[in-house]
């Protein structure tokens, strides 16, 4: 293949990472949180958060789903794209995304949403809760209402009763914020298991895909990535209901393996996506044996993707046809 040959599969597969796929659970999240945004005379969403009770409470949401289901895409770009939410007077975004740091601890949750908030000349020295009263004060200063930490169920391993304290601290008083916590059900129990924290959140559960219902909807999807892509498609009946179970019925992961078969076929330089671009691409990213590929054997049905031996799969068999 010529460097203009690779040229052009890098910009197609660029432009095919940057696209969103509107599903339903993006309309789910917006209903989610324009429910905690006020109105203004007009009926027009506003920045300013509702407040709930006599104490000035804000609200919040967690939106929980497995490894690679598309939670933190599905918030970045609801956040993104909320007309209410874009740059305001201060020239930013009435929105502030953080992820957890590494290692995770009240002081450095702290920090790090100081840092990403562009606060400047931040010392090591400061204590841990003065720290979590500045945010609430930056926050304030900057006209930012909506704080959303992703991979939450990572910041829960240390210091988790003080975390829960200083969420609900952020969510009240003059200064409150709107809270969106996005993590794994291990972040769902822990809030669960803080009735004054839970009853501050609303909860969105991402459901796993699948062929039952899913099937023709992906497979236009799959049809439409191609034919971005420029390649036509000749694909086997059962492709999704393969693609979901080598996926662990991750939305997410449905995408990106998807977008990993037709980087294949571009770099092999085919004008058509076929099951074996899929079976090598999840090959090179498992690390498997063509008996164990699921794209591959006529068995699929009974590998397990995240066991190594032969045990028949047990899980989930009502969810494929």
């Amino acid at each position: 293949m010529s460097g203009a040959g690779y040229a052009r599969n890098a910009r197609l597969m660029e432009e095919l990472r940057a696209l969103h796929v509107k599903v339903p659970r993006d309309e789910e999240f917006r209903a989610h949180l324009d429910r905690l945004l006020r109105r203004d005379d007009a009926g027009n969403l506003t920045s300013e958060a509702i407040r709930f009770s006599a104490t000035a409470e804000t609200r919040g949401i967690l939106v929980v789903d497995g490894p690679g289901g598309g939670k933190s895409t599905t918030v970045a770009h609801a956040l993104a794209k909320h007309p209410a939410l874009q740059a305001g007077a201060h020239g930013q975004p009435a929105w502030l995304g953080v992820s957890v740091p590494s290692p995770a601890t009240f002081k450095s949750m702290g920090f790090e949403i100081l840092r990403r908030s562009g606060y400047p000349n931040l010392s090591e020295r400061r204590e841990a809760w003065s720290v979590w009263d500045q945010i609430r004060t930056r926050l304030k200063m900057l006209g930012i209402s909506v704080l959303w930490i992703d991979e939450a169920h990572d910041l829960f391993c240390k210091d988790s009763a003080m975390i829960l304290r200083a969420l609900k601290s952020l969510m009240q008083g003059d200064e409150a914020v709107i809270v969106i916590l996005s993590g794994t059900e291990r972040l769902h129990e822990i809030i669960r298991s803080d009735p004054q924290v839970q009853r501050r959140f609303s909860t969105m559960q991402l459901r796993p895909v699948c062929a039952a219902t899913g099937r023709e909807d992906f497979d236009d999807l799959i049809e439409a990535y191609s034919g971005k892509a420029e390649l036509t498609s000749d694909l086997s009946e059962d492709l999704v209901a393969r693609l979901f179970h080598a996926s662990r019925f991750r939305f997410g992961r449905s995408i990106e393996t998807t977008l990993n078969a037709i980087e294949v076929a571009l770099e092999s330089g085919s004008d058509c996506l076929t099951n074996d671009h899929f079976a090598h691409a999840w090959a090179m990213l498992e690390g498997c044996e063509p008996g164990r590929n699921v794209f591959l054997t006529d068995d699929w049905r009974t590998i397990d993707p995240d066991r190594d031996d032969d045990e028949p799969f047990s899980g989930r068999r009502g969810r494929r046809r």
